[in-house]
């Protein structure tokens, strides 16, 4: 039985051998086969790949030789060129010779021509001498005298005429300037929207309950101080009910802090942490608000190209006030004055509405450089490439600058229509007084006024001057006088009329 057993395992052994034997020779002869259709395959890539690089080499080495001749041909011709320069600039030298020759002969003639005219300069005055000593001796006077007698009366004489004539041409200038002027002004006014004041110091925050305050000031202030610190606005929490005030100078402080807690009271996790977290995002939301605030601006007075900086600070507008009068409005209302006057007068309406839109510009800089605003926002609009009768309009709407262009009036003329219309500023009531205090006092200042009266708001000053001290032309020299000098030295809205009156009154009683 083991033998039995014994010769079966042998057998099966066998058999095992046998077989792995004959695998074996198969695998390797099919390896064989497999390594040589390797070698082929890899033949054929090899001579594919040789010929793809043979023409990518013949293409690059033809474009090569087209650039080098491009580049030869191009030098050739500036070659060229140069020859040419070289010959006209030596033609130019030869004509400048000829001219400084030409010019050598002149100069000499000019100095013999000007010493004979020295000459006879002399001699002039030694006849002119003569003459005077001539007639001093007849007039009986010196020609000193002489001088201030004829000088005084052609004074005279010259500021009769010139009262005379300014009346003249201002009269015809009213008659045809003022009627045109005030048609272009009035239906520009008429055909654009007003937009009411606003606060510009504080914000009301108003809330569903007086349990909130409790919440919002937190364990012994520490929410309160931690929304201060975070926003910059003072946090004023009194008696007032159902309402919080926000206050602080900056506009877009207090939005921050408004929509700040506003999420904070909706959401009602209020703690430092959360409030940090909060204003922050908030402060995101409102730059972006601003940017889009920008371009939604610039979209619907359709101006076009603005450099993004300047984007983000017309958005910035949204959030300061000038006066009580929010300024983005004033700069639009601005812009659509300016385009409709600018169409009156037939001038760009595009580029009127650019520079009323862009005026007060400087009034939202990134720093707060110590500079007028106007000379500001041109400097701005010179740095992010606007054209120069623009960047001249923006920095001389306040005449802190030379007008060089028509679009400098028109904005200028635009800003005081609407920062004087009723309604459209704010202003402090001692400040008012002393304005009209100011005016009254600088009329009365002149030699022979006798009463002042600021009267329509400071718009019109009334000038009673005295009948025996000051005749009919003085008095319209006068109120010439009083207008420039409160147009240099005073500052106020729109403009002010002067009105100098002259009476003469008779008086008698019956007994």
């Amino acid at each position: 039985m083991n033998i039995t057993i014994i010769a079966g395992t042998l057998c099966l052994l066998l058999g095992a051998i046998i077989t792995w034997v004959i695998l074996n020779t198969v695998l390797k002869t099919k390896s064989k086969q497999i390594i040589e259709n390797a070698a082929k395959e890899a033949e054929t890539i090899k001579k594919d790949k040789l010929l793809e690089v043979k023409e990518k080499f013949i293409t690059l080495k033809a474009e090569l030789e087209k650039q080098v001749n491009a580049r030869n041909s191009k030098m050739q011709s500036q070659e060229v060129k140069l020859k040419q320069r070289e010959v006209m600039l030596n033609q130019k030298q030869d004509e400048l010779h000829k001219k400084r020759t030409e010019i050598e002969s002149v100069r000499e003639n000019m100095e013999s021509q000007l010493e004979i005219i020295e000459k006879k300069k002399q001699e002039l005055g030694k006849v002119h001498k003569m003459e005077i000593e001539r007639l001093e001796a007849l007039s009986g006077l010196s020609a000193e005298e002489a001088k201030e007698r004829l000088a005084q009366s052609l004074k005279e004489e010259a500021q009769t005429s010139a009262a005379a004539f300014i009346n003249e041409v201002m009269e015809e200038a009213k008659m045809t300037a003022n009627k045109e002027a005030k048609k272009i002004v009035v239906q520009s006014i008429q055909r654009l929207a007003t937009e009411t004041a606003i606060e510009n110091a504080i914000t009301v925050f108003h809330i569903d309950s007086d349990e909130i305050k409790g919440r919002i000031i937190g364990r012994e202030g520490r929410n309160i101080r931690a929304l201060e610190a975070a926003t910059g606005i003072e946090i004023i929490v009194d008696d007032t009910p159902e309402a919080i005030i926000l206050s602080g100078f900056d506009p877009v402080r207090r939005e921050i802090a408004r929509l700040a807690l506003h999420q904070l009271v909706q959401d009602g996790r209020i703690h430092p942490a959360r409030i940090e977290e909060i204003v922050i995002k908030v402060r995101k939301q409102v730059e972006d608000e601003i940017i889009e605030t920008g371009k939604r601006t610039t979209i619907d007075l359709g101006i076009h190209g603005l450099h993004p900086d300047l984007i983000r600070m017309i958005g910035r507008m949204k959030y300061r006030s000038s006066y009580g009068q929010n300024l983005l409005q004033h700069s639009r209302e601005t812009a659509n004055l300016c385009a409709t006057m600018a169409a009156e007068l037939g001038l760009n309406p595009k580029k009127a509405k650019r520079a009323g839109l862009l005026h007060d510009i400087g009034k939202v800089p990134d720093d707060e450089p110590e500079l007028p605003h106007a000379i500001l926002g041109m400097k701005l609009a010179e740095k992010y490439k606007e054209k120069p009768d623009i960047c001249n309009a923006i920095g001389a709407h306040h005449d802190e600058t030379e007008m060089t262009s028509l679009l400098a009036p028109i904005v200028q003329v635009c800003d005081a229509i609407s920062g004087a219309r009723p309604g459209a500023r704010r202003e402090i009531v001692e400040a008012y007084i002393k304005r009209l205090n100011d005016l009254e006092q600088l009329a009365l200042s002149y030699p022979g006024v006798v009463k002042t009266y600021a009267i329509q708001a400071g718009r019109e000053l009334r000038v009673i001057v005295g009948a025996d001290r000051i005749n009919d032309v003085e008095s319209e020299s006068l109120s010439n006088e009083i207008a420039k000098k409160i147009q240099d030295e005073m500052t106020y809205p729109g403009q002010v009329k002067i009105t100098v009156i002259r009476e003469t009154r008779a008086v008698a009683f019956a007994k």
